[in-house]
């Protein structure tokens, strides 16, 4: 299998992704970066574009300039099976709105799993493309976030202002 890597720079700082040759593999802040790279051997990556990487660069502007809500880019997160559910229910997370961990927990099947269901977002490998930037606390905090919590109140608000527009 081939792995490509690239680090492409947002609004809210540097993204780093990698990619086979079918599908977006990771979208890391500087902060996750390489402990992902280690769960994925991603460390082998060529420091090359490919197809993946070019359309997921592109969807990205695309998002931090408010004119896209979804992601096409084929992605392939590797977790357990748990993960991949908790995961599979954020990209159900309609842009611009959010979800108490609690409600994601729920529509994972597992309601009273609120801390693994946090955890699993907190190893998501896919960042905004896998947005659980949307899920904040019951209490109306915000919670925490693997790219920082400055960076997830920018991320809720680019959403909350492109949706009004």
């Amino acid at each position: 299998m081939n792995l490509y890597r690239t680090t492409w720079l947002s609004p809210v700082g540097p993204l780093h992704l990698l990619a086979d040759d079918d599908h977006l593999l990771c979208l890391a802040f500087d902060q996750n970066l390489e402990a992902i790279l280690l769960r994925l051997n991603g460390s082998l990556a060529r420091l090359e574009e490919n197809p993946i990487l070019t359309l997921a660069c592109g969807e990205l502007t695309e998002y931090f300039a408010g004119s896209r809500t979804t992601f096409t880019v084929p992605i392939a997160p590797k977790g357990t099976e748990f993960q991949l559910r908790a995961w599979e229910a954020l990209r159900r997370i309609p842009y611009g709105t959010t979800v108490s961990y609690q409600a994601q927990a729920r529509e994972v099947g597992t309601a009273g799993a609120v801390r693994a269901t946090g955890s699993a977002n907190g190893r998501n490998p896919i960042a905004i493309i896998v947005p659980c930037h949307r899920v904040v606390r019951s209490d109306g905090g915000i919670g925490g976030y693997a790219g920082g919590i400055s960076v997830k109140v920018q991320l809720l608000e680019l959403e909350a202002c492109s949706r009004k527009s």
